[in-house]
């Protein structure tokens, strides 16, 4: 198999192939390097590969796994292998190695998906685009000189360009749907629990933060969920499985839904007409295929509940320098690392357990509100993002911004937290829609069906009630088959 006709499959198609003995999981992986070694040179997608240890892995692989053979990246933060680097992004990580398989990676293992190496990521995940010091910027296939977004910007970047046809993900504040929109991806946050964690947590970022994928078809989504949705009876979280299969109930035709739009920011800030647009074609066409419309808004302050989610991150921030500090048996210095991540963990240390309390309650205020609000209206339409990918740099910090975060230690709570506000406002202004699913558990994806003026990708967002990933799949399968789907759509081959 060339390159060219390996990219044209997406990773059921070529699992197809693998169980009908048209192609070999060799000539996949070939297929896969051959890629990865024509763009990543450019994209800077992948950071570490595997190409000696993955052919080894081929020897354990059995015909009856779903995906044999087919060619799988994962994202260097949450998805560990045994022996190989998970480095976060972070120059303070820079030697760490996973010490075990983690639990998302091993249902994967088991389906019979081989990994070829790991992908960039923002230091620690903390950012909307993938830039970490460490290992350099990441860019975006449809155009180099802008972002694939963060933080799975790398994997994203990995499935765009074709190097493999879907890859891990995690998104904490819209780390799967952010890249989707950016890079014509469809990307799908679960509810929260659904998929595995740990070994070692039972939660990630107090169960704002999920693991799952990225991908280039909806069909390749509702198969990956099929195999890795979980009860772990040690985990924090947990949502009852679906009674079905995600993948065969694509077929099932959606029935007339009440469904909510709006378009405007949660948090005051502008929106794009480009991102406006994306979502008024799509509910034109959700109009027209008989479901209820009207435009609405929970009644949600998006401001208070962005700060309610800075202090989680302050104080999730702050625990984990204590606990490098504890092993490097000194304090971490500003200069090792990046400067969202230092100022979050100084601000951190002023953290109250009653604020941190507080900023929980917050959010499970919204889950009542949505869960309310999801009694009128089944479905919550809005931009992915409030605009196309930024320019590589435009979203990063300043030396003269740097020197004014640097104060952080010497201002008092309520005023950190304030600064953290406006560190990550820039950002937020591109990224304001996605956090609100995180805080409040629902599922929910972002889906390629816009292409600005410029030629750049960019999603809507549609997000449902918790457990009904199977509503987000079927209607996305329904677009992905209209002229509305405007992702990177390979030629399938049955």
């Amino acid at each position: 198999m060339n390159v060219k006709e390996y990219m044209t499959y997406d990773a059921t198609g070529l699992a197809s192939l693998v169980q009908k003995k048209q192609v070999t999981p060799e000539e996949l992986v070939q297929a896969a390097f051959t890629r990865l070694e024509e763009v990543n040179p450019v994209l800077n997608a992948v950071i570490h590969t595997r190409r000696d240890q993955v052919f080894k892995d081929m020897k354990s692989l059995d015909a009856d796994q779903p995906f044999a053979g087919v060619p799988f990246v994962l994202k260097n933060i949450s998805q560990g292998l045994e022996h190989e680097p998970l480095t976060a992004g972070a120059l303070l990580l820079k030697d760490v190695k996973a010490q075990t398989d983690s639990h998302f990676v091993r249902r994967l293992k088991q389906a019979g998906l081989l990994m070829i190496g790991h992908t960039n990521t923002p230091e620690f995940g903390l950012r909307n685009v993938t830039e970490p010091f460490l290992y350099g910027p990441t860019r975006n296939p449809w155009n180099a000189d802008y972002s694939p977004g963060g933080s799975s910007g790398g994997t994203a970047a990995a499935v765009a360009s074709g190097i493999v046809p879907a890859g891990g993900a995690s998104d904490g504040g819209g780390s799967i749907r952010i890249p989707a929109s950016f890079t014509g991806l469809f990307g799908l946050k679960p509810t929260r629990g659904r998929t595995p964690v740990g070994p070692g947590a039972g939660r990630q970022w107090q169960g704002a933060s999920i693991d799952f994928t990225l991908t280039k078809t909806v069909r390749d989504s509702a198969a990956l969920l099929d195999l890795l949705q979980v009860i772990q009876p040690e985990a924090a979280f947990q949502t009852p499985l679906y009674d079905g299969s995600y993948q065969e109930d694509l077929v099932k035709r959606t029935p007339s839904m009440r469904i909510a739009y709006s378009v405007d920011s949660p948090v005051g800030t502008k929106v794009s007409e480009e991102a406006k647009q994306a979502v008024l074609n799509t509910v034109k066409w959700l109009s027209e295929q008989g479901h209820q419309i009207e435009e609405v808004k929970p009644d949600i302050d998006g401001v208070h509940l962005m700060q309610q989610y800075y202090v989680m991150n302050s104080g999730e921030m702050s625990a984990l320098f204590t606990s490098l500090a504890r092993s490097f048996g000194r304090p971490v210095k500003p200069e090792e690392t990046d400067i969202v991540a230092w100022v979050l963990a100084e601000a951190g240390k002023n953290v109250t357990a009653a604020a941190y309390t507080e900023s929980l309650d917050a959010w499970d205020m919204a889950a009542a509100k949505m869960a309310a609000f999801h009694q009128t209206y089944d479905l919550y339409v809005t931009p992915a993002t409030a605009y196309s990918a930024p320019k590589v740099g435009e979203l990063m910090h300043n030396d003269q911004e740097i020197d004014a975060l640097l104060r952080v230690s010497s201002l008092s709570m309520q005023a950190q937290q304030d600064l953290i506000y406006e560190m990550f406002l820039k950002s937020l202004t591109y990224t304001p829609f996605t956090q609100l699913a995180n805080l409040t558990g629902q599922p929910s994806m972002s889906v390629p069906v816009h292409l600005t003026e410029a030629g750049m990708p960019l999603g809507v967002q549609v997000t449902a009630p918790k457990g009904k990933e199977d509503w987000l799949l079927r209607l996305a399968s329904e677009i992905e088959s209209s002229s509305l789907w405007k992702g990177t759509h390979p030629l399938l081959n049955q």
